[in-house]
């Protein structure tokens, strides 16, 4: 694991958040994408070399429903980036840790992701993320906008 890479929060209201953490942190979010496998929206801030992600509930089966009715608005889990997210889950699992997925899949900002559960560590959710290979760039005429 190399560096925590967001720190994932819960909340009610996006907008709401949005504009607390605008107010804290002195700086706006730089990019809000839904994550519909996930049934959630994000809202992502650079703070330094890491990020924040505040995360709401798109739909009432979202699993940030089902946290912040267990838990309320707040930290909902750390992520770490990787290098190699399967080495990863693969090494995790050889030490004994259960993780909710054994393999990653599409999450926000451009990652793959896997999670791992939080019996696993101390009651917190613990996110792995790689950086997706950005899509080759398509030469003029070939679909690319120009």
């Amino acid at each position: 694991m190399k560096k925590i890479e967001h720190i994932g929060i819960a909340v009610k209201d996006l907008e709401a958040a949005n504009a607390t953490y605008n107010a804290v942190l002195g700086s706006e979010n730089y990019k809000t994408e839904t994550v519909e496998s996930e049934g959630v929206s994000t809202s992502f801030f650079k703070i330094g070399e890491s990020k924040i992600e505040l995360l709401a509930a798109t739909n009432p089966e979202s699993p940030i429903v089902k946290f912040i009715e267990k838990r309320g608005e707040g930290i909902h889990h750390i992520a770490f980036a990787v290098d190699d997210i399967k080495a990863e889950i693969a090494r995790l699992e050889k030490e004994g840790f259960k993780l909710i997925n054994t393999e990653p899949k599409d999450g926000a900002d451009n990652k793959l992701v896997a999670f791992m559960h939080p019996k696993s560590s101390h009651g917190v959710l613990v996110e792995l993320c790689q950086e997706k290979s950005p899509s080759p760039a398509l030469p003029k005429g070939e679909g690319a906008r120009n």
